[in-house]
Order: structure tokens, then C-alpha cells, then sequence
């Protein structure tokens, strides 16, 4: 594959990468590059994850990279997930993979490497320690929303403090030369970048893609400060989090189940702005599939075929695309897209069982 078609699938659906130079230099003497993806471990995967993160992904590996999937157990306890309980965390990690792998990423063209892995070496808890000094804790407290905490929270455990050097530390351990995140992770590659000379590591490229918006939409406002930037704020403010069960749609979601929660989102007629049925066909159904059909009954025009996002958003916009049909097809289309992973706990249940009793009992 050539060094162009490479970059192309890296880049492809990319919200920013830091920076696209060193993206291209790191492509033209490297035809293998080392690249990651951290996860918490905090219960079912949304389609935020599984679908945008998941998908990117597969692109990497396409283009060559010798990706880790990087299963942040001790993060996770960090930061309390599922009642800090590393057990439960820990099967969390056991259901991220069942997920990933129905969802086409296979396990033998990637790694899955464990937080406690690098835990267990006095030489990360340097470059910890190191990270940690070279920094004021002012800048690391301006890291703190990675872990979903806004910046105004008075009530964070000192433990915290640790994460985002920690985070900045796994890049170095595992001698990354990519690192991949949402865009409400800025913050923590941008520490490891400026951390990298000081520790007389490699200064890692950072890949963000963007954040898909809850099923309450433009109806759920600000959380809180997350960041400076006002419109990066209300982007994680607005994020679908598998915390608000009514607003995510979880990856080993039934039909059924997919349909409902379409059914309830926030999507008034002619609305385009904070609309997150739109923001699913934008993020992941016209650039996953190329082209989407929303079907219709004769009499009101017959099912239309959209290869541009723009041409949605126009029928919509105009009133010519009712709601409820751009629903049923979305609820449709998803759920054709997630049968990997629903077959995937058919043949091996007890992951998301496990999961199952923990959404219950916590």
C-alpha cells in the first residue's frame, strides 16, 4: 500500500491530528508505526465507542500500524468506575474485547495490553514521578477533564492527580508513535507532548476524532466547565455517556431496544443543530456505509438515497424528510451494523452478562 492511500486512512474522519507533518514524516521511514487507543473500563460500550472509535481503529490497522488496545484498568479504578471494584473492572476489559471483535477488529491484528501490565515496573512509575515533576500541578489539574470530571469539581480524590501523568506515562512506556482519543482528550496528549523532551522520549503524534453527541441532543446543556474553548465545552457536555442509559445506545443494544431509544431522541422536525439522529448518519452511517437509504411509504414520496451529508441535512432542514422516517431507517441501519456484536455474545455470554448484573446492582 502506498505511503498517500496510508495517510488517507489514518486521517479520514478525524476530528484534528497534532500534527499532520509529522503524521506524513512518521509514515515516509516507517511502514509499521506504533500506534494506540486507551480505554476505562466503566461498563457497556456505546456506539460513540464502538462505532467511531472502533472504526478508526480498523482503519489504522489497514494502513499498517501496530495498533494496542490499551485496557486502562488501574485508570479506571483511579478514577472509581464501577465502584472501583478491579474485579468488576477487569470483566469490563473481558466485554471491550468481545466487542471489538464483533465488531470486526481481530484479536490477531492487534494487542490488548493491560494498565497492570505497566503497572508492575518500577521503570513506569518513573517516568510517572518524572512527568509529575517537570509539570506544575496547575497544568495537570487543566487535565483533569479527560477523566469526564468538569473543572470546576471541588470533591476530586488527590489519587486524581496521578491520572493524567499516568496517561502521558503509557505513551512512553509502550514507546508510542501514535496516540488516539476523542477530542476530550486533548489535554493529556498535548501533557505528553510537551512531557516528551523532558523525558528525552519520543514527542507522540495525537489522533482525535470527534464526539458523538447523547440522544438528548440539544436538549441537554453544559455540565460544566470541561474546557476553556466554549464550543469544545458543550461538545463534552453534550456527549453520549453510557452513565445517562436513556441517552446512549449501548453496542449489544437488541433491535428492539435500538429502535426505542431512537424513537425517544431529541429530533424536531426541520432542526439540524443538536439533532443526534443526524449527528449519527454525519459521524457513522454515510461515511461507514457511503450511502444510506431512508426509506419511505409510496405516498409520501418513496424511500430517497443520500451519498452527501449536505443533501440530509437540506431534506431535513425543509421539512421535505419527516423525523420519524429518518429514525426508523437510523434505528435500522444501526442495528444491521451492531449484529456483529450480538452474535459475537451469542456464541459467548457470560461477558455481557457480568456486565448485565453490574448495570443492575451498582
Amino acid at each position: 500500500m502506498d505511503m498517500q492511500h496510508r495517510l488517507e486512512l489514518i486521517v479520514r474522519g478525524t476530528h484534528e491530528i497534532i500534527t499532520a507533518e509529522e503524521l506524513q514524516q512518521l509514515l515516509e521511514i516507517t511502514s509499521s508505526p506504533k500506534a494506540y487507543w486507551g480505554f476505562e473500563l466503566s461498563g457497556g460500550m456505546h456506539i460513540g465507542t464502538g462505532l467511531i472509535c472502533g472504526a478508526k481503529i480498523k482503519d489504522m490497522v489497514e494502513a499498517g500500524c501496530d495498533f494496542t488496545i490499551f485496557l486502562a484498568d488501574w485508570h479506571s479504578w483511579i478514577n472509581n468506575k464501577l465502584g472501583g471494584d478491579m474485579e468488576n473492572i477487569r470483566a469490563c476489559g473481558e466485554y471491550f474485547k468481545e466487542c471489538f471483535t464483533g465488531l470486526g477488529i481481530l484479536p490477531e491484528k492487534v494487542t490488548y495490553r493491560w494498565a497492570s501490565e505497566l503497572a508492575s515496573s518500577i521503570d513506569y512509575w518513573e517516568k510517572v514521578v518524572r512527568i509529575a515533576k517537570s509539570n506544575s500541578a496547575q497544568r495537570i489539574w487543566r487535565a483533569l477533564p479527560i477523566m469526564g470530571r468538569d473543572m470546576d469539581s471541588k470533591e476530586i480524590e488527590a489519587a486524581a492527580l496521578l491520572y493524567p501523568c499516568m496517561q502521558a506515562a503509557d505513551i512512553f512506556q509502550m514507546d508510542l508513535d501514535i496516540a488516539c482519543a476523542g477530542i476530550d482528550q486533548r489535554k493529556a496528549h498535548i501533557l505528553a507532548r510537551e512531557s516528551a523532551s523532558k523525558l528525552q522520549g519520543k514527542k507522540p503524534i495525537s489522533l482525535h476524532t470527534p464526539l458523538l453527541m447523547g440522544l438528548a441532543g440539544g436538549k441537554m446543556g453544559p455540565t460544566g466547565a470541561f474546557d476553556e474553548n466554549p464550543a469544545l465545552d458543550a461538545q463534552i457536555g453534550r456527549k453520549m455517556a453510557k452513565s445517562i442509559p436513556e441517552s446512549s445506545i449501548l453496542v449489544h443494544d437488541t433491535p428492539e431496544q435500538i429502535s426505542a431509544k431512537t424513537q425517544s431522541a431529541y429530533c424536531p422536525p426541520k432542526e439540524t443543530e443538536g439533532n443526534p439522529i443526524l449527528e449519527i448518519v454525519r459521524l457513522i452511517l454515510l461515511p461507514q456505509l457511503g450511502r444510506i437509504e431512508i426509506e419511505r411509504p409510496p405516498k409520501y414520496g418513496g424511500s430517497l438515497s443520500f451519498e452527501r451529508y449536505e443533501l440530509i441535512e437540506e431534506e431535513y432542514r425543509s421539512g421535505r424528510l419527516h423525523p420519524l422516517d429518518l429514525k426508523n431507517s437510523v434505528a435500522t441501519l444501526l442495528s444491521a451494523r451492531l449484529e456483529g456484536v450480538r452474535e459475537a455474545f451469542r456464541k459467548n455470554p457470560k461477558p455481557l452478562e457480568l456486565i448485565k448484573v453490574m448495570e443492575v446492582t451498582r
